[in-house]
């Protein structure tokens, strides 16, 4: 039985009252299970808040008798330690922002919510007490196919894993705040229809919001107006942790005008994704390349960002076309209209990414660079190919100001076709437009004089002042 009603009304009606009698003093222990109608008849599903012993029994008890009446359930202020709740179809729980506290008991998961429709959480805070989970839990809060799921101004905090775990959900996650995950903060995999705004998420120590995919396909989930802050790589940059917002395998993903700072790897990370758009970003103080796609995708759409200092600006790589290998893809992309500036050569993956040291754009195949201002990059402001990883790219109109090499171009056998046309470079300390093998400069300035061996370039009204 679907059961789609929220009573908003009577929910703010209680939200009023809860408020009230928090203005007058009043003493709340031992309330009866309230729901929006009066207490529940049976003496042993009595809810206290800030008592010492376990809830559990009575918060459950509480959400069964609130699906079969089909309304929401109402948690008045104060502390509940409870644990392995399950929430049913069409429940709402309801609580007092910031007041209303569900604290994890420990022996096996917080709440988690398996084949249902229309569960919501509202007005919560959830904390993990930083206790262990039992082997299957793999966040504080765990969904799985769950349809039309609405989690809103809710607190996560303390979670040993990751804090919001979603698998197979679609609905939305909005103005809630993660924080103090030992993984990811979010963490969302085969997405059907979800929506993750206006959210912080903070002091995690794998990730940030991770969007994922057992096998590709098409995502389709909107990532905007979060914040995402101090995120660590408690394994290492190559687990791969440390991302802000990592996509993984996931097609059609929005990523638009989120605010990601101190990132220990990438702010935001693709993987094997395809159409994906970010843009409007703001990637500050990023340990590697602040926007990197990367392992075969296919298609995206890198425009209007902000990178204040990283590794490296815009990566965009693994292009099949080498021969070496890589997985397909690598290819299609548009980098317009960003802003990069401060890259340092110092980076957590430059072992195995000597390429991203200092560089402001890095593009390998199938790609226009237009219209791009950087500024203060330690290696290249716009490096295309790597090796025989170069076919049809395009750089053009952008403005490079203090880097070592204004455009540095693959002049090794295999590298394709690329067009270097009308950049403004100053303050280049090395060169306006550099041929290179691998990391090593082997041409003169051609932006100064051209090498007709060079058949595959084209290199003209280039202005390095």
């Amino acid at each position: 039985m679907h059961r789609r009603a929220f009573l908003f009304g009577t929910a703010a009606a209680a939200f009023g009252l809860a408020a009230r009698a928090a203005s007058a003093g009043a003493d709340l222990p031992g309330i009866s299970l309230l729901d929006l109608r009066g207490p529940l008849p049976e003496a042993d599903a009595t809810l206290r808040p800030g008592a010492v012993d376990d809830q559990s029994a009575a918060l459950q008890a509480a959400i069964d008798r609130a699906v079969l009446d089909d309304r929401p359930l109402f948690l008045p202020p104060g502390r509940y330690e409870v644990s392995n709740i399950t929430l049913r179809d069409g429940l709402t729980l309801v609580g007092v922002p910031g007041r209303t506290r569900l604290v994890y008991g420990g022996g096996g998961h917080l709440i988690e919510a398996i084949a249902a429709r229309g569960v919501g959480l509202q007005g919560l805070v959830l904390d993990g007490a930083n206790r262990p989970f039992a082997g299957y839990a793999s966040g504080l809060v765990q969904f799985n196919g769950v349809a039309d799921m609405v989690l809103d101004g809710v607190e996560v905090m303390g979670s040993p894993r990751a804090g919001l775990a979603l698998e197979r959900v679609s609905g939305r996650v909005t103005r809630c705040r993660v924080s103090g995950s030992r993984e990811a903060g979010l963490w969302s995999v085969d997405a059907a229809g979800l929506s993750i705004t206006d959210n912080t998420v903070s002091d995690c120590g794998g990730g940030g919001i991770l969007v994922h995919r057992w096998e590709a396909g098409d995502d389709g989930t909107i990532v905007t107006g979060n914040r995402v802050e101090r995120i660590a790589a408690r394994r290492g940059p190559s687990a791969p942790q440390g991302n802000g917002i990592h996509l993984v395998r996931a097609a059609g993903v929005l990523v638009a005008n989120n605010r990601l700072a101190d990132c220990a790897v990438s702010a935001i990370r693709a993987e094997a994704g395809a159409n994906l758009q970010i843009t409007g970003n703001s990637c500050l103080r990023s340990g590697a390349a602040a926007i990197r796609a990367t392992d075969g995708f296919e298609g995206a759409l890198v425009s209007e960002n902000v990178v204040d200092g990283a590794g490296a600006g815009v990566a965009l790589a693994d292009f099949a076309g080498a021969g070496d290998g890589r997985p397909a893809g690598g290819r299609l992309a548009l980098v317009a209209g960003n802003l990069i500036r401060n890259l340092s050569a110092a980076a957590p993956d430059a072992a195995t990414w000597p390429a991203t040291g200092g560089t402001g754009i890095l593009v390998e195949a199938d790609t226009a660079v237009t219209g791009n201002v950087i500024d203060t990059a330690a290696g290249a402001g716009i490096l295309m190919g790597w090796g025989p990883a170069l076919r049809d790219v395009s750089a053009s109109g952008n403005v490079i100001r203090n880097a070592r090499i204004g455009v540095a171009v693959s002049v090794v056998d295999g590298a394709g076709a690329s067009v270097i046309t009308d950049n403004l470079m100053s303050v280049i300390a090395d060169g306006g437009v550099r041929g290179m093998r691998w990391a090593e400069a082997v041409t003169g300035d051609l932006a100064v004089a051209g090498d007709p061996t060079l058949a595959h370039l084209t290199v003209r009204g280039n202005k390095v002042a």
